[in-house]
């Protein structure tokens, strides 16, 4: 499930998976050298690559992830922390 988050949020996860904020924050460091203010995708644990523009990083992952668990975020940006609602949407099963 995609968590509907817009453009203009700082931090955008596109799926929700333990793996990639901490990976995210393991590199951090690195990533805050090297690609500050440049929105990363990390996707199995591992940076896929690092673009200028939010679309740009989800036009690629939705590309070659589809449905699989990634997560976008701007290097440098504080963390958005989405609502629990929002978390588990399209999750919880009657």
């Amino acid at each position: 499930m995609v968590a509907a988050v817009t453009p203009t949020q700082e931090d955008h996860i596109c799926t929700l998976d333990e793996r990639e904020i901490p990976a995210y924050n393991r590199m951090r460091t690195e990533l805050e050298a090297n690609h500050l203010n440049e929105w990363v995708v990390i996707h199995g644990g591992k940076l896929v690559g690092a673009y200028a523009t939010f679309e740009a990083a989800a036009e690629e992952s939705t590309k070659r992830f589809g449905h699989e668990p990634y997560l976008i975020r701007q290097v440098g940006a504080r963390p958005l922390r989405l609502p629990i609602s929002v978390q588990l949407r399209g999750r919880v099963h009657a």
